[in-house]
């Protein structure tokens, strides 16, 4: 007992000492030799130290950083039951919780018999931003967020070479398997006060689209889906060739063919998250990249009615409205060498295994500099609804493979054209496979005879 006591009276006059000392420096001392006092006292502290400590920031030079993507996936598994404070989120659509640390917590783990222990830190910091009106002003608070991974450093190259490689795999097999593929879209208001972090906002998405149930042409389908397992296996290949890890596809057809339910069959398929890029919220170069930086591997990113959105500006130089304006400012556009720089410049390399989708109603209309392959890689015309695509979507909306009117659509089918999303509307008038097709047919024999109608006019107007 009196050893204990001894012991306990000596620490206490130690962290007085300590406490005293630290005291007389900051109030004798010039700022300089106080920092110096300071950062030598935390050296020697280090040395004599048997503990390692490893900071892994959410961002790394604005970019996100993976490697706390997989921490924060992997720690969720590893939370204690003894854990006083967690944060619990669940989206509307998501199945289950997700369950993370909450700051300040510790989760210990045990890998290949060495202690591991990790800390959430969060703060809050203002920066100074420079404005178009060349005026600074102080941003809204942003937080940051790091892990303090700390063991015994005996065990560095250990921790270095196979415990944080085992964490980034264990979140490559998470994605694939369990985590739910999310729809993003740009904060462009964060952009707009200077702000590059946080740029996308997200949510699930529970698109049901496979490629099992697209109206497609069967042989399409099938090549689709090889040129995309052919493009996630070659990882390799593409660093021996020496090109960015990335496949450009354009998918072109009129208005209900199916391009946006292609878009979300090949993330379902792929496991893949989709950010939506809207070019006409974009106003500069400068705005795309920062976008299109802040998007994660083993993506897609989609740009639709590219036709339309994309201004053009080495089109218009000499259109004298466009060069007025206060400094500039609405002279500032997404050009199309600002495109094609991230579609196969130095900037397409920044992210790998990514997909590019262009989308359009009218191919003709674009740039042949936007078609050449090694920007859209495949071509993918989305046609009007054939006999093979009603096959599948009656079995889709009907369950049922041959109905005997089925004959009668078909041979409909071939002589109009019929977007699936019009034949989808008709089977869905009705839940009885009866009733649906007779509206089918008689909105295809419509068709028919406003087709019949209009070439007669025009015939007409030849003659005349």
């Amino acid at each position: 007992m009196a050893t204990t006591k001894t012991m306990l009276s000596a620490a206490a006059s130690l962290a007085a000492s300590a406490v005293l000392i630290r005291s007389m420096v900051q109030e004798f001392f010039p700022r300089k030799i106080r920092d110096y006092i300071f950062s030598s006292a935390f050296s020697f502290f280090t040395r004599v130290s048997s503990k390692l400590t490893i900071n892994v920031h959410e961002f790394r030079d604005n970019l996100p950083n993976e490697m706390y993507q997989a921490a924060e996936t992997y720690l969720s598994s590893k939370i204690s039951p003894y854990s006083r404070c967690l944060q619990v989120a669940k989206q509307e659509d998501s199945e289950g919780l997700e369950v993370t640390m909450e700051q300040g917590e510790t989760v210990v783990d045990f890998f290949q018999g060495i202690e591991f222990r990790w800390k959430l830190i969060c703060k809050e910091k203002q920066k100074l931003v420079l404005n178009h009106r060349r005026n600074y002003s102080m941003t809204p608070m942003l937080e940051t967020k790091f892990f303090l991974l700390s063991f015994h450093k005996k065990h560095k190259e250990k921790a270095l070479n196979v415990y944080l490689p085992h964490i980034l795999q264990q979140l490559k097999n998470i994605k694939q398997e369990e985590k739910p593929i999310k729809i993003y879209t740009g904060d462009y208001q964060n952009l707009h006060q200077g702000m590059i972090r946080g740029t996308w906002n997200g949510v699930n998405l529970n698109h049901p689209a496979t490629f099992d149930t697209l109206a497609m042409d069967p042989d399409l389908k099938r090549t689709v889906k090889e040129d995309l397992q052919r493009f996630v296996k070659r990882k390799a290949y593409y660093r021996r060739v020496g090109k960015a890890w990335k496949r450009g596809y354009l998918l072109y057809g009129p208005p209900g063919t199916g391009k946006s339910s292609l878009i979300a069959a090949m993330a379902n398929f792929l496991k893949f998250d989709i950010y939506d890029l809207e070019l006409t919220e974009v106003r500069s170069n400068s705005w795309l990249r920062q976008l299109l930086v802040g998007t994660a591997n083993r993506s897609i990113i989609v740009i639709e009615d590219i036709d339309c959105t994309i201004y053009l500006q080495e089109r218009n130089e000499d259109d004298p409205t466009k060069s007025r304006g206060r400094n500039n400012y609405h002279n500032e556009k997404v050009t199309l060498s600002g495109l094609l720089n991230f579609i196969d410049g130095l900037w397409s390399s920044c992210g790998d295994e990514r997909i590019i989708i262009f989308t359009t109603n009218d191919k003709e209309r674009l740039d042949f500099a936007l078609l050449r392959p090694g920007r859209m890689d495949m071509h993918i015309h989305m046609s009007y609804c054939s006999p093979s695509g009603f096959t599948t979507l009656l079995s889709n909306y009907h369950n049922v493979d041959d109905h005997p009117l089925k004959p009668e659509v078909e041979r409909l089918l071939r002589e109009v054209e019929a977007t699936p999303a019009e034949v989808s509307e008709e089977l869905m008038k009705s839940d009885d496979s009866d009733d649906a097709m007779r509206c089918l047919v008689k909105f295809l024999e419509g068709k028919k005879v406003e087709a019949e109608k209009q070439e007669s006019m025009v015939v007409e107007g030849l003659e005349i």
